[in-house]
């Protein structure tokens, strides 16, 4: 999807130090203004005609999904073999579109038998609208409620898109299982980091606080996180981590810089998949799984 079209940046996504030092530049825009005006700066979703998204969603088996009143909501690849084992909604990151997430489905498709739903934020691809914290948020709890619920729903997020499962996650704890790809425990937290002295606190209208949604989550809570990851440093999945109380397994890609952090072999699917599987006792979740630091397949194979 090299042609779609999107505003050039110089890092993956959010732009935190420059959106706020432009900020302060103009004086720090006080109200409504100033709160539009971060959203058009830290947001950079690539865009396309529907043709070419139909295009080339069709050239990677992805279809339309489409809500109950017929919008298109995002991209569905339905398991091979009905009814599917399991049912998962993607909740992709800044600077990309839902269609070019099929590189999640395929493998929660072939290896766990999944129908696998990639959710289209406000603004982003085709569909209409602005983004923003609440537009986001809005627009999964949509997607949630439109999935099909025969067979257990899990979330897989990356980036930003790891703020919006966690807080599905924290509304729906009836969700068997989650697995973030380079998250954050706050926004705010990444964006003081790159401020350095600056009260990103005071700044900040989105804040997409993942730790604060996960508190209402008790199911198993997977996270993957990039050693040579500069937009969001692999502490802030770190700090995720250690506050989340229920079962998790952590590993690090210790070469992943941040757009690669989810460009890993089929392998760790494998262990994400066992690690979810482990907890399901009676269709209830169990927390006997021990936390664990468990680098496994990260720390013997190299980035693919």
């Amino acid at each position: 999807m090299e042609q779609l079209k999107h505003r050039t940046r110089p890092t993956a996504w959010g732009l935190v130090q420059s959106v706020f030092h432009t900020l302060i530049l103009l004086g720090l825009t006080s109200g409504l203004g100033c709160t539009a005006f971060q959203r058009k700066m830290m947001y950079y979703p690539k865009v396309a005609p529907s043709d070419e998204l139909e295009q080339f969603a069709k050239s990677k088996g992805l279809m339309r999904w489409v809500s109950p009143d017929g919008r298109n909501i995002g991209w569905r690849k339905p398991a091979r073999t009905q009814p599917p084992l399991g049912t998962a909604l993607i909740t992709h990151g800044n600077g990309c579109c839902a269609v070019q997430r099929f590189d999640f489905a395929n493998p929660l498709r072939e290896s766990a038998g999944m129908d696998v739903f990639i959710l289209e934020y406000p603004g982003f691809g085709d569909r209409p609208g602005a983004p923003s914290e609440g537009a986001m948020f809005a627009a999964a709890e949509e997607a949630f409620q439109a999935l099909p619920k025969a067979a257990p729903v899990y979330l897989v997020g990356e980036s930003l898109g790891t703020s919006v499962a966690a807080r599905l996650a924290g509304d729906h704890p009836e969700v068997f299982g989650v697995v973030m790809f380079a998250p954050f425990n706050s926004l705010v937290d990444v964006a003081q980091h790159h401020l350095k002295i600056l009260p990103a606190s005071w700044l900040m209208g989105d804040r997409f606080e993942s730790e604060k949604y996960l508190r209402r989550y008790h199911g198993p809570l997977a996270i993957i996180v990039g050693g040579r990851d500069q937009v969001v440093p692999a502490k802030f999945g770190r700090r995720l981590f250690d506050g989340y109380h229920g079962p998790k397994r952590f590993w690090m890609a210790p070469l992943a810089v941040h757009k690669e952090v989810h460009l890993q072999g089929t392998a760790y699917w494998e262990e994400i998949l066992a690690f979810w599987s482990a907890h399901e006792v009676g269709g209830r979740l169990s927390s006997e799984f021990p936390a664990s630091d468990a680098t496994g397949i990260f720390a013997r194979r190299p980035l693919r």
